[in-house]
């Protein structure tokens, strides 16, 4: 089923193609920047080493600011203004880290960025929501998503490459030009999906009532945490990815090789899980990835322990790609979960839960992440203590059954 918009709209192919593109705006400013993050530190006057990994929090930061902001806009004045006010702050935040010379500059304009990729990142999915309806939506998000997966496993190629031929500097100045590329091609290709008719008055009172509702809630809040812890431990590695593999284990330019094995991981976890979640539900496929993740990293800790930190890269690998299978298989059901006692609400809880997923995993990602010792404890520590403590919150949210 479609809307009515559906049939003046573009092809179902270039819709795809285009809201996987302004999606995947915010994976290729966090990927395509790995490789270049101590070079930046240094380049700017960063303070201590760890330091570098605040470039990717600072988008985090933005994201997070800006996910609670543009889908309750977005219900008022349509779709396409919020969606330019991102691209413009995203543009703004790539132009003034392109030009920095001071540290604390380049995380305002991360910052930016961040601040400003939420835009065409949220509303681009309200936007597939207004086209289609029931298993037609499944359908373009499915195929979305495919096209969305190829991003973080190969930004950081991306981003190594641009390195191998021209400054740090000019991966803004790509980003910025796929931002530039992105905004005209949905200003003369997509029109309107939201009428007037169908918008709702922008009321602080109701978006007030539904992040109340959210938090209020067992289930909902319950999931919302659990994510957020989830993906903590996923940005604790991202912050120190680059300094674990082409420091410690002195892998340099074959840095982006191991990272997208590790994004492909996430990939074919998010695919198992679409074929098996009909069948065996949400809540024992997130029950058995979150226990199998914690039980995984309490043992591979003891193995780094015993390693003095510095494990063989063929058992570490082993454990990432076995890992991220299992927070694949988690990062979506947990998001589904949250969402499905608040469909009344829906827009506004998406922006609520999103938001506070992402403020919860951006404090502990960085924490996990500014931990890094030059051994790899810190990193699976946070994966299993923060896998512990999502099976509390899950089991307390599921007594609220």
């Amino acid at each position: 089923m479609t809307s009515p918009e559906d049939r003046a709209g573009p092809p179902i192919g270039e819709f795809v193609a285009r809201t996987a593109m302004m999606i995947s705006m915010v994976a290729l400013s966090i990927d395509a920047m790995l490789p270049a993050l101590q070079e930046i530190g240094g380049d700017l006057g960063a303070q201590r080493r760890n330091d570098a990994q605040l470039v990717i929090s600072a988008l985090f930061l933005g994201l997070a600011v800006g996910t609670m902001i543009y889908g309750p806009v977005s219900d008022s004045t349509g779709r396409r203004p919020p969606i330019y006010v991102g691209f413009a702050l995203f543009i703004l935040g790539c132009l003034l880290s392109l030009v920095a010379t001071s540290f604390p500059v380049m995380l305002a304009g991360r910052f930016l960025q961040g601040l400003g990729a939420a835009g065409p990142r949220i509303v681009a999915i309200a936007v597939v929501r207004d086209r289609y309806a029931g298993r037609a939506m499944a359908r373009i998000m499915s195929l979305v998503m495919a096209v969305f997966i190829l991003v973080p496993a190969l930004a950081p190629a991306v981003g190594q490459a641009i390195l191998l031929v021209a400054h740090w500097r000019a991966i803004f100045g790509v980003l910025l030009g796929l931002a530039l590329v992105a905004l005209v091609w949905f200003a003369f290709r997509q029109p309107e999906t939201l009428t007037a008719g169908q918008r709702a008055p922008f009321s602080l009172l109701r978006i007030g009532r539904a992040i109340h509702e959210t938090c209020t809630h067992r289930t909902a809040f319950g999931y919302t945490i659990a994510a957020g812890l989830i993906f903590g431990a996923f940005i604790g590695f991202l912050n120190s990815s680059q300094q674990i593999f082409q420091e410690q284990y002195g892998l340099g330019k074959l840095f982006p090789l191991y990272f997208a094995v590790l994004a492909l991981a996430i990939g074919s976890a998010s695919w198992v899980n679409s074929r098996l979640v009909m069948r065996f539900g949400m809540r024992r496929l997130s029950g058995l990835a979150l226990t199998g993740l914690s039980g995984l990293s309490l043992a591979f800790f003891v193995i780094a322990w015993a390693a003095a930190g510095d494990p063989p890269l063929w058992a570490l690998m082993a454990y990432l790609v076995t890992a991220f299978f299992c927070i694949g298989i988690l990062f979506g059901n947990f998001n589904a979960l949250a969402m499905d006692p608040l469909g009344h609400i829906a827009g506004v809880a998406a922006s609520v839960i999103g938001s506070l997923t992402s403020f919860i995993s951006l404090l502990l990602g960085t924490a996990v992440g500014q931990a890094y010792d030059g051994t790899v404890l810190p990193l699976v520590g946070g994966f299993a203590v923060l896998g512990l403590a999502s099976i509390a919150v899950m089991r307390w949210a599921e007594r609220g059954r």
